[in-house]
């Protein structure tokens, strides 16, 4: 009896903590991480660094000052030398260290090495990113941070820069219209790429933008936020008058910056300058930001007067993605499909599309259009993407970069109040005065009084 009572005394907080520790890696793995994850992972790391880095062959062979130090003070084997490791510094996510490479080595080696590490440590994910000359960085993962998205507390964004999304190395994703000024954004029914539209249009409701929505959809999608929009059209033909607004509006801004360049001679040399942003913050005019919803739309045709009005539009997209940046005019063009076939032009406007991010689509010739000629090995990741993975995406630019990002949750709601309370920012823009959004009036509801009142009667 004594034995069975010893057993339930021992046994049963063991198995108690044992189930806790699974309930929590399966349902909260950030919890798991920081309780077992970390610690277990830091004194493995430790304890098999040297043993590890020489089973990956990132070791070199000693030099003869050090081999004749260990011959001269220890009987031990000389063995080879390893990077050496800098100061482990965990994170809420996994653990970071920087390693200094030995000589002869370079930073493909580390990452070429990458799977390898990450089975060895016990974690989710290694990812080698170069410091400096001679330095890099090794972010190990303990958990897969896509499965619920939760976006870093501090964030380091700044004007016409949005965190929209986490990376899969749990760095946030950030949308810079200075660094990337146009973008090409794809994805299927459900596939996550409206919650996409919804946290850039937030995160730039705040800030002192222009923002105009195209959406041929009948207006479905960008109508919950005309409160903060500056224009908006909901077919073609409104978005064929729109456009040609918006060319010159950019017109104009062009005008502006060569009336600047005029080189008066009291300019001095620092004031000269090629786009808006080197012009005095008094005469700088509102950057604004293109949506356009359903691109397909655009270029889809029915008679000749339409082709006619598609290719006009077209020629106006091309025009401001050539030549928008310098006016503070950007780009972020979505749909559900793009391909060559959808007419001429097609292929010439994504070409000026630096950023892409294709979430989930219906066929691998729409992945290729994003990402097949600028990263083709991130098409089959494109085309791997879950239909139970609302949000995820594979995001690239025209460096050949590319990662795997999944955006946050964001109700259509919470998006919508936001632009709502930060309509009072709509930028007075004349040229796009007559494409603002009628907004309908709310009835106001006067409370009914305490006391009736009844007629005086005789």
């Amino acid at each position: 009896m004594s034995d069975l009572a010893t057993l339930v005394e021992v046994g049963g907080p063991v198995a108690m903590l044992g189930g806790g520790a699974a309930y929590a890696r399966a349902k909260h793995p950030a919890v798991y991480w920081s309780a077992v994850g970390l610690p277990v992972s830091t004194l493995r790391l430790m304890t098999s660094y040297g043993s590890v880095m020489e089973a990956c062959g990132l070791t070199v062979a000693p030099s003869r000052l050090r081999v004749l130090a260990v011959k001269a003070t220890t009987r031990r084997e000389v063995r080879p030398v390893p990077p050496r490791r800098g100061v482990i510094r965990p994170t809420s996510t996994g653990l970071r260290l920087r390693l200094r490479l030995a000589p002869g080595q370079e930073p493909a080696d580390v990452a070429a090495s990458a799977e390898r590490l990450r089975h060895a440590w016990g974690v989710h994910a290694v990812y080698v990113t170069t410091v400096k000359p001679g330095v890099v960085e090794l972010r190990l993962v303990g958990y897969d941070v896509l499965r619920q998205v939760r976006m870093p507390r501090k964030l380091d964004s700044g004007f016409l820069t949005v965190p929209v999304a986490l990376r899969e190395d749990a760095t946030p994703f950030l949308r810079d219209y200075r660094a990337v000024p146009h973008q090409l954004t794809l994805g299927a029914t459900l596939s996550g790429k409206s919650m996409y539209l919804r946290h850039l249009i937030s995160g730039l409701a705040r800030q002192p933008v222009a923002l105009v929505g195209i959406d041929c959809k009948r207006g479905v999608e960008l109508a919950p936020f005309a409160s903060r929009l500056s224009a908006f059209a909901t077919d073609q033909e409104e978005a064929a008058e729109l456009l040609p607004a918006l060319v010159k509006e950019m017109e104009d801004r062009y005008d502006l910056i060569k009336a600047r360049q005029g080189i008066a001679p009291d300019i001095p040399d620092e004031e000269i300058t090629s786009d808006i942003w080197g012009l005095p913050e008094s005469e700088r005019p509102v950057p604004v930001v293109l949506f356009v919803d359903e691109v397909a739309e655009l270029f889809l045709t029915a008679t000749k007067k339409d082709e006619e009005r598609r290719d006009e539009m077209v020629t106006q997209l091309i025009r401001l993605a050539q030549l928008g940046r310098a006016a503070g005019i950007y780009l972020e063009v979505c749909g559900q499909r793009f391909g060559a076939e959808l007419g001429e032009g097609a292929t010439m406007l994504r070409a000026q599309l630096t950023g892409r991010v294709c979430h989930r689509v219906n066929d691998e010739a729409s992945a290729k259009m994003a990402l097949g000629d600028i990263a083709p090995e991130a098409v089959h990741a494109a085309c791997a993407i879950a239909p139970d993975r609302p949000g995820l995406a594979v995001a690239g630019d025209t460096s050949g970069g590319w990662s795997r990002i999944r955006t946050p949750y964001l109700s259509l709601g919470a998006a919508a109040d936001v632009c709502r309370e930060s309509a009072h920012m709509v930028p007075d823009l004349p040229a796009l005065k007559r494409f603002r959004p009628d907004l309908p009036v709310r009835p106001v509801e006067t409370p009914s009084p305490a006391v009736q009142s009844h007629p005086v009667t005789d």
